[in-house]
């Protein structure tokens, strides 16, 4: 009889009490996330829930044409409507008149004399009530000399420039080798990808709150708010310690998803006014507002030798960057160095150039630009397969990256890079069973119980895609963060500005100090300006900058805790060790709890985390550009009608480089979420936009794959190979399977069809086969 049994017994109880489950600890548990009661419960504060006495309500008046001069603005009618307010065009704007991510100031707050793209802001107003501010905004004339806009990339050269900037944001040309070596087997093709929207569920939305000290702060879903903070004092005519702001919950974020096109006018509504100021935009604000990804054009060469092996690797590729820069140089620096994949090439020649159109902006999402040259590098990859007659998976393996090798641009590749371990894993996992194994499961069919097409026309095909992505940032940007840790009565705190976007920051700054403290019970501060900067929160970045930070603050806390009981023991604080909330050493001398070694103290220390430099691009293309990378591999198993061309993604098969497992349990809700990503990219998500003009602006028109959608996801191996500079040896896990799983899917529909597919997303007409 167990002793809790006997317990049970001696106290009467007719059956045996349960025993509590461990609480997760530390790094390497399951933590749960601090904010997922108050998620499930709706009571976390979004940005759309904030309230202030004596709101009121702002409206944005977007240019309803791609590509216009402005020939007048009039607002007399709206500023007389009761109720308004205020009304604000680029007349009002004190400071700066121009903005923009990436370090490049591109983007007026208001149109003045034309507009390049369909939702461009050109007024903007506040009133006393929601529906008077919309009303009002639509009141305000504009008057148009509609332009013919200048909608294909490829036409932007030869087109009058959009901007003053030009139409050429930059041109890499990347040159690795020797440009006259050749392979006895030449594929070539055509690429195209299309624009996928962040689409995320909590549309943006924000409150401003005038100071008396004739300051603003914002309360906003911010991913960057320090940047946010500078754009806005900039714009407004103000210091930056005259604006503030408090990141609210962020409803999830795939990319640098806030709109500065209503962030900026509703801090100038509120100085306007004297009064809050409130603004949550509708759905079709939103697709108007944020950026998307970059529509890509590919043009690829691959030379091979007999065994499969590639010579060489030629390119052009074009991104459509959109009406503004945004974040275009970073996103084309990305998709120019890893043009080649994870794979040897030992010469490369690629052209990339980035470009502006009357299209809607592109900008930062989840895998920008290593995403749209996977889909094309390893449908080449495909091709040299076929060509050859040899197995996809193998022609891949003999070309596989490894730690030591040289990128094309230059670069030696130091961390871990298990392409070819990733790669067996996925390829040696058991398959699927076929369709016709589970006859009962006819919902599984490619469209569906009772759907158009027939079984018999169903094939089935399998298909690999092997991602890379850079972690951090890149080309010389200053990675940075700092944070702060406090224990006072047994809790300890963390101050830090990185926000909380769904990648798990918070949770890891707990575990951390759990590991580092022993103390159980830590507070992740809200994020505000007034804390110093720690940077955006993409590419994984805030796991290692920002979980750096806090580590390095949390030891030298350790330090300042230990260090009176090793003067008392006449012992280096190193001969000392916490663990399960006690403090022993190592011959077992001292043996105290940490709570009676704080005994009531109030211990703080404030550390940064800054990686080693990088450098930018030359004018070859070479440069030790990114601080670390990592890789996925994908094995997609698909089912097509070939007559209709219906797809159905039946397996997805993943095996991930990781560095180190921090959270299992988020570390895997994270791949599937990547993964879930990419299988949008692959088969539904396309934000059409007809002659610049935005079709369907809403989650009825573009289709984001749900629930059904999703396929089975296995994760088949996680390779634990700590690289040695990163904090706790983890890498980013999010962005690699959004890169990969699109071309696994791609690739495994070329294996049932024997089809190109050469576009992503992949048309219904792309996979039907004719007799």
């Amino acid at each position: 009889m167990s002793n809790d049994a006997g317990t049970a017994e001696a106290a009467g109880t007719d059956e045996a009490t349960p025993v509590a489950e461990p609480i997760p600890h530390g790094l390497g548990a399951s933590l749960p996330p601090a904010d997922a009661r108050a998620k499930t419960e709706g009571t976390f504060p979004y940005a759309a829930d904030l309230w202030a006495e004596g709101l009121l309500w702002a409206a944005v008046l977007r240019s309803p044409h791609p590509h216009a001069r402005i020939v007048s603005i009039d607002t007399t009618h709206a500023r007389e409507m009761p109720g308004v307010r205020a009304v604000v065009t680029h007349e009002d704007v004190p400071g700066a008149p121009l903005h923009g991510r990436g370090g490049r100031a591109d983007r007026p707050v208001f149109a003045s004399e034309a507009v390049r793209h369909h939702g461009e802001p050109i007024a903007a107003v506040a009133a006393d009530h929601p529906d008077t501010a919309r009303m009002a905004a639509a009141a305000v004339i504009v008057e148009y000399e509609v332009l013919d806009p200048v909608t294909d990339p490829e036409q932007a050269f030869e087109a009058e420039p959009l901007h003053p900037d030009g139409n050429l944001i930059r041109h890499i040309p990347l040159r690795h080798g020797h440009p006259d070596a050749t392979g006895e087997v030449v594929v070539e093709g055509l690429y195209r990808i299309g624009r996928q929207d962040p689409a995320p569920i909590g549309a943006e939305a924000g409150l401003a709150v005038p100071r008396p000290d004739g300051g603003v702060e914002l309360y906003l879903a911010s991913t960057d708010p320090h940047a946010d903070r500078d754009t806005a004092a900039s714009c407004y005519g103000l210091s930056p310690d005259q604006v503030k702001i408090v990141v609210t919950g962020v409803p999830g974020a795939t990319a640098d998803r806030e709109d500065q096109g209503f962030q900026l006018p509703l801090g100038l509504l509120a100085l306007k006014t004297g009064c809050p100021v409130k603004l949550t935009a509708t759905r079709e604000e939103s697709f108007l507002g944020h950026v998307h990804r970059h529509p890509t054009l590919l043009r690829y060469r691959h030379h091979a030798d007999a065994e499969g092996r590639v010579v060489k690797v030629e390119a052009q590729i074009l991104l459509d960057a959109g009406a503004y820069a945004d974040t275009s140089s970073d996103a084309l620096a990305a998709a120019v160095a890893f043009a080649c994949g994870p794979y040897v090439v030992p010469n490369a020649f690629i052209e990339g150039w980035a470009v502006r159109t009357n299209n809607p902006p592109s900008g930062h999402v989840r895998g920008e630009g290593a995403m749209q040259v996977c889909a094309a590098y390893e449908a080449q990859m495909d091709k040299v397969a076929r060509k050859l007659g040899l197995d996809p998976a193998e022609v891949r393996l003999r070309n596989a990256l490894a730690t030591g090798d040289v990128l094309p641009t230059g670069q030696t590749v130091t961390c871990p890079a298990p392409v070819a371990e990733l790669l067996q894993a996925v390829r040696d996992f058991p398959l699927p069973a076929l369709p016709k194994d589970t006859p009962e499961d006819e919902w599984l069919l490619p469209g569906g119980p009772e759907g158009a097409g027939e079984p018999g026309a169903v094939r089935r095909g399998v298909g690999y895609g092997i991602g890379m992505v850079h972690m951090l940032g890149a080309e010389g940007a200053d990675e940075v963060s700092t944070a702060t840790v406090k224990v006072q009565d047994g809790v300890a705190t963390v101050l830090c500005a990185a926000v909380e976007t769904g990648q798990g920051f918070t949770t890891l700054a707990r575990q951390i100090v759990q590991d580092t403290l022993g103390v159980d019970e830590v507070q992740v501060a809200p994020v505000d300006t007034d804390q110093p900067p720690a940077g955006p929160g993409c590419r994984g970045r805030h796991t290692w900058v920002s979980g750096g930070a806090v580590e390095r603050a949390a030891k030298m806390v350790r330090t300042q805790l230990l260090q009176p009981l090793a003067h008392q023991f006449g012992m280096s604080t190193e001969l000392l060790q916490i663990a399960d909330g006690k403090i022993t050493s190592y011959d077992g001398v001292l043996s105290t709890t940490v709570a009676e070694a704080l005994d009531g103290k109030e211990l703080w220390a404030t550390a940064q985390c800054r990686p080693h430099p990088t450098e930018p691009l030359d004018e070859a293309g070479q440069g030790d550009a990114f601080v670390g990378m990592a890789f996925c591999a994908i094995r997609a198993v698909v089912d097509v009608d070939i007559e209709i061309g219906s797809v159905r993604v039946v397996e997805l098969a993943v095996a991930q480089d990781v560095g180190r497992v921090l959270n299992p349990a988020q570390l895997t809700a994270r791949i599937e979420a990547g993964v879930t990503q990419g299988v949008g990219i692959a088969l539904t998500e396309n934000l059409r936009t007809p002659r610049g003009l935005i079709r369907h602006p809403d989650l009825t028109g573009y289709a984001l794959p749900t629930a059904l959608d999703t396929p089975d996801i296995r994760i088949v191996k996680l390779v634990e190979e700590r690289d040695v500079v990163a904090p706790f040896g983890a890498k980013a896990v999010s962005a690699a399977p959004v890169v990969a799983s699109p071309a696994a899917v791609a690739s495994a529909v070329r294996a049932a069809t024997g089809r190109p597919v050469n576009r992503l997303p992949i048309r219904p007409q792309a996979a039907v086969v004719t007799a």
